[in-house]
This record gives C-alpha cells, sequence and structure tokens, in this order.
C-alpha cells in the first residue's frame, strides 16, 4: 500500500492511496485504489505538507490492515461465570431486513408522523422490534419485547410503550400501505394492470366482544371468533393493500369495499381483478364493470344452471393438449342478478368469455375428497347422534331428510330415515375435473385468462405464509386498534418477505429464506469480538445480492455496526 502521484496532461499531481495484490485469475500484479485524496496544489492551501499528511495515512491504514490478518487471540478463566438475565446470542440476519425496511423508507414515513406528536418513545424503533421479530421470531408482542436484546437495535422504549405505539400505528395504517405502495412503484416498476384478490380468515384466543370479533365460519372448524382480511396482490406476488372485516361478513361482501379503496386511494386506473368463485355476485360483477374494470373469476359448474352444464358436458368444442387435458371457450351472454338502486334483485345480461377445461388431476382430487365426504355422510347415517350441524359441513349435503334442531344445531329424528343421496354422488361424479373462468375481458384468447388465473395460487400461498411462516394468529391483542395494528405489522412482514424472495430470483421458499435469517447469529466474546456459527448457500447469496458479508467467523463490534449502519444508506 503506497501513496501514487499521477501526473496529469495539465501537469497537476493527482494523489491517490492505492493497494496492490496478485490477479490469480490473469496471472500477474494489479492495483485497486482505496482512497481518491485530490490535487496536490489543492491540498497545498489546506495542509503545510499534504505528503507527509497522507503518507501518515497510508502508515494507518497499513497497521489496520495487519491488525485486520492478525489472529484473534481471547483468553476465558475456567472459573468464570454466565451471568443472569437476558441471553448473550444476537442476530446478525436481520440486516437484510433492515435494508428493504430502509428501502421502503417506513423509517422516514414514522419519523416524519411522529413529529406533530408528543410520544415519549421512537414509533419507528417499535415497529422495526415487532416486524423484525414477525419474520425472525414470531409470537406475542409481549414476547418480541422480552427478545428485543437479540438484535443491534434501539431498546429505549417499554413494553408499554409498545402497546401505545399500536394505537399510533393504527392511526397512521391506510396511509403507510400506500406509501409502501409507491416505494415499490419507484423501485421495482409494480404493474397493477393485473391484480389478484382473495379472502381468508385468522382466529382469536380470546372472545367476541369488538365490532371485528365476529363468530363466522372457520376453515379449520375452530369455535373461535375471527376477523376476515381482504387482500389485494400484484402479478409479482407482492401485496398491494388489506382491509379487515368482521368475521360474519361473507367473503363476497368485502369485494367491493376493497376495490373501492383500491381504486380511490391508490389511484390504479383500469386493473383486470382476478378472484374466486367465491367473490362472483352479480353485484360484484356490475360493480366491476361500472367502475370501468375487469374480471376473471372462477365458476361453480355444480351450481351453474343447467343450460351451462350442459354445455360443459357437451364433448364438441374441446381441444385436447395430450391425453389428460382438454378445453374449449366461447363468447356468450350470462344473466345474472343484481340489486338496484330501490334494493330489488333484479336480472341483467352480461356478455363473456367463458372457458371451460378438464383436468384428470383435478378429477382425481375431486374424486378422493367426494369419497372423503361420503364416507363421512355413511357414518353420520349409521350414527346421527355423534353430529350436529357444524360437525356434519361437507358431509351433510349427501343426506337426504337431515334436518337439524335451530337452537341447539342437533340432528333432528324424522319419520323418514336418513339415507345417501345417491342422484347428487352421480351427478357430480359426471362433473368431476372439469373447471370453469368466466371474464369480461372477451378479446383475450383462452390460454392468456388461464395463465391470468394462474397468479391467484400466489396470494392464496400468501395467506399460508402469513399464518404458517410469520405466525399472524392466533391474534392476541383485543382492542380493535391494536388488532389493526398486529395486522399492520403482518402486512408490512410480509412485502419484505416477497421482496426478499424477489430479490433472490425465487431460488428459495419463504421459510428457507427466513430461518436462514434466524440461524445467522454470533456470540459476544471479550474485547467487542463476535463469534459467527452458521453460514450456508442462502446466506452466501443473501449477501451477495445485498452486499453484506456473513462469511466471517470473527467480526468486531464495530465491523457490525458498520454493516448496520450501510443497510440504512438510500
Amino acid at each position: 500500500m503506497y501513496l501514487k502521484k499521477s501526473r496529469q496532461k495539465s501537469g497537476r499531481v493527482y494523489l491517490s492511496i492505492v493497494d496492490g495484490y496478485y490477479d490469480k485469475e490473469r496471472g500477474h500484479p494489479r492495483t485497486v485504489t482505496i482512497e481518491k485524496v485530490g490535487y496536490l496544489d489543492e491540498l497545498e492551501k489546506v495542509y503545510e505538507d499534504p505528503i507527509a499528511v497522507f503518507e501518515e495515512r497510508v502508515a494507518q491504514l497499513k497497521k489496520e490492515k495487519a491488525e485486520k490478518k492478525r489472529p484473534v487471540v481471547v483468553e476465558f478463566s475456567p472459573e468464570e461465570v454466565l451471568e443472569k438475565g437476558q441471553g448473550q446470542r444476537k442476530n446478525v440476519g436481520y440486516l437484510v431486513l433492515s435494508q428493504l425496511y430502509h428501502e421502503l423508507g417506513i423509517d422516514q414515513f414514522l419519523i416524519n408522523r411522529q413529529k406533530t406528536t408528543k410520544l415519549g418513545f421512537n414509533t419507528n424503533d417499535v415497529m422495526k422490534l415487532l416486524v423484525f421479530s414477525r419474520l425472525l421470531r414470531p409470537g406475542s408482542k409481549r414476547r418480541a419485547f422480552e427478545d428485543r436484546h437479540w438484535f443491534f437495535e434501539k431498546t429505549n422504549y417499554s413494553l408499554d410503550d409498545v402497546y401505545r405505539s399500536l394505537s399510533f400505528f393504527h392511526q397512521h395504517r391506510k396511509a403507510l400501505q400506500l406509501w409502501i405502495h409507491e416505494r415499490i412503484q419507484q423501485y421495482y416498476g409494480r404493474d397493477t394492470r393485473l391484480v389478484y384478490y382473495d379472502v381468508t380468515n385468522y382466529y382469536f384466543e380470546s372472545d367476541p366482544s369488538e365490532e371485528l370479533r365476529q363468530k363466522g365460519f372457520l376453515k379449520e372448524r375452530r369455535p373461535n371468533p375471527i376477523v376476515q382480511m381482504g387482500l389485494f396482490m400484484d402479478s409479482m406476488g407482492i401485496p398491494i393493500t388489506y382491509e379487515l372485516f368482521p368475521g360474519n361478513w361473507n367473503d363476497s361482501l368485502t369485494y367491493r369495499p376493497c376495490l373501492s379503496r383500491v381504486h380511490r386511494e391508490f389511484g390504479l386506473g383500469k386493473v383486470v381483478v382476478v378472484a374466486d368463485k367465491g367473490i362472483i355476485t352479480g353485484d360484484n360483477i356490475m360493480y366491476t364493470l361500472s367502475g370501468k374494470h375487469g374480471y376473471v373469476f372462477s365458476f361453480s359448474i355444480r351450481r351453474a344452471d343447467e343450460a351451462f352444464q350442459k354445455y360443459v358436458l357437451d364433448q364438441s368444442g374441446y381441444e385436447w393438449y395430450g391425453d389428460k387435458y382438454k378445453r374449449k371457450s366461447r363468447l356468450s351472454p350470462r344473466k345474472i342478478w343484481i340489486t338496484n338502486t330501490q334494493g330489488k334483485k333484479v336480472q341483467t345480461t352480461v356478455h363473456e368469455r367463458q372457458v371451460v377445461f378438464y383436468s384428470e388431476k383435478y378429477a382425481k382430487k375431486a374424486k378422493r375428497e367426494r369419497e372423503k365426504a361420503v364416507a363421512k355422510a355413511m357414518d353420520l347415517i349409521q350414527h346421527p347422534g355423534r353430529y350436529s350441524r357444524a360437525t356434519s359441513k361437507g358431509a351433510a349435503g349427501y343426506v337426504k331428510h337431515l334436518q337439524f334442531d335451530k337452537k341447539t344445531g342437533e340432528v333432528l329424528e324424522r319419520d323418514h330415515q336418513l339415507e345417501l343421496n345417491m342422484e347428487k354422488v352421480a351427478a357430480e361424479e359426471m362433473l368431476d375435473g372439469y373447471y370453469a373462468l368466466v371474464t369480461s375481458e372477451y378479446q383475450e384468447s383462452p390460454d392468456q385468462i388461464i395463465d391470468m388465473y394462474r397468479g391467484l395460487w400466489r396470494i392464496e400461498e400468501s395467506f399460508r405464509v402469513t399464518k404458517s411462516d410469520l405466525e399472524a394468529r392466533p391474534v392476541y391483542v383485543s382492542r380493535e386498534d391494536h388488532i389493526e395494528a398486529h395486522f399492520l405489522t403482518c402486512f408490512v412482514a410480509l412485502v419484505m418477505a416477497r421482496l426478499l424472495e424477489r430479490k433472490l430470483d425465487r431460488q428459495y421458499s419463504i421459510r428457507r429464506l427466513l430461518e436462514s435469517l434466524a440461524k445467522t447469529e454470533c456470540t459476544p466474546l471479550k474485547q467487542n469480538y463476535f463469534l459467527f456459527d452458521f453460514y450456508d448457500e442462502v446466506m452466501e447469496n443473501v449477501g451477495t445480492t445485498f452486499n453484506l458479508d456473513f462469511s466471517k467467523r470473527i467480526h468486531t463490534l464495530g465491523d457490525i455496526k458498520k454493516m448496520l449502519a450501510s443497510t440504512k444508506k438510500r
């Protein structure tokens, strides 16, 4: 390493500090610039002897370089004991999340909005704790607070402050979602011409006392009170926004408020909404079209009228692709029921492209599911006392003469003997494997429409991620503003997880990414040294992508602080 003096064509001398190394690939020595110093004539205006000053700087850099290569020797006494209290391990994998968090400018958003409050703690610090904990060590707010020393972050707040911050987050939840959307547009070029919508529910451990926490249909058959979430997602699989609804709302009722908000607040222009059959009502279709939007909805063949079922089963027009998949489509008017301005149901006509396809894979799946339901129905017929309205779901539709007590939900004894509805079983068997889509985008080809719909699996996967990897349920908070804030932190965590997945070119699942980040820990030694003990292929690729080095076994506290500071630069 030396001070290089380069004479320019103008005659001026430029100073720089360079270091040499041997390039194994090219087979000869090379130099790299460590620091650009400046022109000698300008430096002489500042320093009496700039050459001497920067020669001293070179000597200091040489010393630091030698110290970095020097073996670290740490001595421990056999008599040393552990201190009581907090654990010593620290997580460093979260630095990747810190970089995403600051890239989205969430810190800037919260700091600016807190300026007008009298809160005596930093809400940005609390948000980071809740989001990073949700991603790497999910649990309750109390657990996140108790584990706060696991991160290299400020912890100048109390548990009460954590709960107070939830009210602040609730107040700004919609503005923060819009802020994140605009940052994603800026950095990733978000395409919202095609958006996906779905609904899921989350259960509580507490009794339903607030408006949001209502008894409703929970897919896991739990008796717990629930809250519904409607979520919009873009074609990259990154969430756009969400809305919470009472647990006793039907899925289809959540669609219009969410679409209205996306159109009104996010200014997306015309969108084509892709959704499952739970959303397809006449009112939702007409609302979509009246807003000059489009739709691609799955359509229940089993609930369709006889004419549509006849079209599906008519084998003319199908094109086979291999021997296990066939498809056909048509442009056709369809009658739908809508609610007019007087609140009455009236019929109107929509013109759609209807795409029907058959898959042997779907047929086998439908058969397996029905066989389970029929087996349950047979058991219900033989042992009706074991079942109620709640526990007979999935099987009750296959049993003739089945009735329940309106108050207790128990099976009522009637003159007619319970029997299996063979006609329904036979009718369903005929439709096994067939699937239908209806769309306003009639100019699109059947292949394009099917491709649009296939993207819906990403939103379903997002719900699985929030429920399993992020453990967004059960929900332990009870106040409505705290519930809203809880789901806001889950939403932010999900957005960051999806961005992380995208930056790694979807090479790894979100679960695997988060597991590796969580395992990237270090243990403090003496003299501000930290010992690392985990490194894998994921962290190698993550480090390359985010320009962070996780491969070293030993880091100083200064090294780690520099890495953390680098994640906060914009």
